[in-house]
């Protein structure tokens, strides 16, 4: 009969063991979840012991389950441990909305609860996804006053949190205070540099960890693939390309995926579809990536043929592979077609427009010379334009001569962004070409009054494992005599060609020899005559330039191509330009 009749109380230790059990072999249902956490109840098993609480938000937040019911039995808690603390803010922390994380963590110090390893990692987590410095370095300094800033841990957390909040340099001092520098920091420090457009420090950074000894994984080729693909180093990304095959890395989607992006923004479209060709299993990133490559390399009708494709083979297009598709058409003038899509991407695929689809659209109408519909197309606009929409419009009032409608968009810009270089630069360009050169000396005039200072252009080519820098008029350059040479040499071979400077956007009111020798020194032709004597005679030229290419550059380059028979591949800060035989790909769309 004793046996039958025993307490409660008796009967708790074994019921919790029981709904422990039960928890750990929910699996990946949220469904059984929730079955345990009624029996618990039903069972007696209060919420507020410790134990229990720990293992019902463990198994929550594993199952991706939602924070506010996590939040619900750990405010039943009474003396929740520091695994359930951290539990909560790893949980917090890994959803969209990560600011609860960092609420619990400075909970935590309100309640002199002790921090522990796992601690740090997840809240910095957190922090670094909201991009909240002071709350970053308030941690930081936690972390030092409890002792925890040598472990590696947190090591690798700062590492990443800097990196994330724009300081790589910070990111690389954490780093290299390091005892231990695992792959995880190698990683983090080199992504930090690539989050940050510096792919000269993301490169050296990976030289290092090779020469150290440290085997790179895919996270690190993904790094090495964008930061070769911002450079243009194509032959670097073929390295890292052979490298993936020999140790498997090849089946690795992401680096598959940023491997098919280096070789579209290195201008070789054939390697592109290739790797996309062989991907063993594709993603709409794939699709998309491959799209984007084939617009901006001047294929847009084969674009919009795979676009077609994708979407028989069941992919379902996302918001930025409409970016992609749109973006075809813009760079290939086909406006009907782009209205087609806008139209079919809301309709059939319920994709409501962003600032970016609507930004694609004004390029479209300004790319085919309709700037004054394009003006119309941005007052009608559901969303407030930004300054990217405004000096889309600018830069094609800039391209068809639209004097009047430009100075009206730069009243918008002035508002935006006032001290953005490239406006002045562009509303200069349109007076010079009217010869309104008081207009211009006043803009120059403006511009040092604000303080603003134009954006030096250069170019880069990559030759020998190094990537070589040149900026206008540049003779820093150990062959500086041999460039200045064939400089000389092109000009000669140009002007037989029928060759005439176009001077009508040089800055200056100078007479128009001068002008001509200005445009001779631009830092596109100067990295043009490197190769030409640094490489066999029939190899192709790469060269990435972070301004828009020139008018007068683009028509002595296609003349280029021809007078040397060179293939000549240009990626400027707006497209490509494939230069063959005297033309080129963008059909002057550029």
């Amino acid at each position: 009969m004793q046996s039958h009749s025993m307490s409660g109380e008796s009967t708790k230790p074994y019921i919790l063991k029981k709904c422990i059990a039960l928890l750990l072999s929910c699996g990946s249902s949220i469904y059984k979840f929730k079955q345990v956490h009624a029996f618990s109840i039903r069972r007696g098993v209060p919420l507020s012991s410790p134990e229990m609480g720990k293992y019902l938000i463990f198994t929550l937040v594993s199952l991706s389950g939602p924070m506010g019911y996590a939040q619900n039995i750990f405010n039943q808690i009474q003396f929740p441990n520091i695994f359930t603390w951290n539990t909560m803010v790893r949980g917090y922390a890994e959803t969209e909305n990560p600011y609860p994380a960092i609420e619990i963590h400075n909970k935590m110090c309100i309640n002199s609860v002790a921090p522990d390893t796992h601690t740090y990692p997840f809240v910095l987590k957190a922090i670094a996804k909201v991009i909240d410095t002071r709350e970053g370095e308030k941690v930081h300094c936690i972390a030092i006053r409890n002792g925890y800033e040598s472990l590696v841990f947190v090591q690798n957390s700062l590492v990443h949190f800097y990196g994330a909040i724009g300081q790589p340099e910070n990111a690389h001092k954490v780093f290299e205070e390091m005892s231990d520098k695992n792959l995880v920091a190698w990683n983090s420090v080199i992504n930090g540099y690539i989050l940050n457009s510096r792919p000269n420090e993301t490169l050296t950074l990976f030289r290092k960890m090779v020469s150290e000894g440290v085997r790179p994984d895919g996270f690190t080729l993904v790094s090495l693939l964008t930061a070769s693909a911002e450079l243009g180093a194509l032959a670097l990304g073929r390295r890292a390309h052979v490298y993936m095959l020999k140790v498997g890395l090849d089946k690795n989607l992401h680096a598959a995926n940023a491997l098919l992006d280096l070789y579209a923004k290195c201008g070789n479209v054939k390697e592109a579809e290739q790797v996309f060709n062989e991907l063993e299993e594709d993603s709409v990133v794939s699709w998309t990536s491959l799209i984007v490559g084939l617009a901006v390399n001047g294929f847009g009708e084969k674009a919009l043929e795979l676009f077609k494709e994708m979407e028989r083979k069941g992919f379902v297009p996302t918001e930025i592979t409409f970016v992609g598709v749109l973006y075809a058409c813009s760079h290939c003038g086909l406006v009907d077609k782009g209205f087609d899509y806008f139209e079919r991407m809301q309709k059939l695929f319920g994709i409501k427009p962003k600032i970016e689809h609507y930004g694609c659209m004004v390029d479209l109408l300004g790319r085919a010379g309709l700037v004054e519909k394009a003006y119309k197309y941005i007052k009608d606009m559901p969303l407030q334009p930004n300054a990217v929409i405004w000096r889309t419009l600018l830069g094609a009032c800039s391209i068809h001569g639209h004097l009047a409608l430009a100075e009206m968009t730069r009243n918008h810009l002035k508002l935006l962004e006032p001290k953005h270089s490239g406006d002045y630069v562009l509303l200069s360009n349109l007076y010079a070409a009217e010869r309104r050169w008081s207009d211009v000396h006043q803009l120059r005039r403006t511009m040092l009054k604000e303080g603003v200072k134009k954006v030096p252009g250069h170019s880069l080519v990559e030759l020998g494992n190094h990537v070589h820098e040149f900026v206008m008029g540049d003779r820093s350059h150990p062959k500086t005599e041999a460039i200045y040479a064939m400089l000389a040499e092109m000009t000669r071979l140009l002007r037989l060609e029928g060759y005439v400077p176009h001077t009508s956007n040089v800055l200056a009111d100078i007479e128009e020899e001068e002008k001509e020798t200005a445009l001779t020194y631009h830092s596109e032709k100067i990295a043009i005559a490197f190769m030409l004597i640094s490489t066999p005679p029939g190899s192709p030229i790469r060269i990435v330039k972070n301004l828009r290419v020139c008018a007068d550059c683009h028509l002595a380059i296609k003349l280029i191509s021809k007078v040397f028979d060179r293939e000549i591949i240009v990626r400027d800060r707006s497209r490509f330009h494939h230069f063959t035989n005297g033309s080129c790909s963008c059909k002057d769309y550029w």
